[in-house]
């Protein structure tokens, strides 16, 4: 049992969704958001920089989709469903777009690499919690 669903078990308001699916996708993102993180700050120390503006760009939207997620997912008192659903899509899309643009670089720069699977692990807990958030 990880510490966040060990947290979201014993939290006193009922939760909606499994506390382990919530918590693994708060989980996902924080990773996620540390990996874009240090990818963007790897990118900028590359000689080829300029061309990977968009890369460093998507890197930054998405640690900061992730980030807000993880935060959103972690407080549940009171949680209106549809805000958070709305949140998460938005963050499996950030995921979706930056993990693609990493993917494009993977094979000559390591830290896109790993980035990428960072995005697309997120990117499916994102779409596991969509899919046990109830309509």
């Amino acid at each position: 049992m990880t510490q966040a669903t060990d947290m979201l078990k014993r939290h006193p308001q009922q939760l909606q969704v499994d506390a382990a699916i919530l918590a693994q996708c708060a989980e996902k993102c924080f990773t996620c958001a540390q990996a874009c993180t240090t990818c963007a700050d790897a990118c900028l120390g590359e000689a080829s920089v300029a061309d990977l503006v968009r890369c460093i760009r998507l890197n930054e939207d998405c640690r900061a989709a992730c980030l807000a997620t993880g935060e959103m997912l972690s407080r549940v008192t009171e949680a209106d469903w549809s805000v958070l659903r709305a949140q998460v899509r938005a963050c499996l899309t950030a995921c979706q777009v930056c993990g693609a643009e990493c993917e494009k670089h993977a094979g000559h720069m390591e830290h896109c690499r790993v980035c990428a699977e960072a995005c697309r692990a997120c990117e499916q807990a994102c779409q596991a919690l969509l899919d046990a958030i109830p309509a």
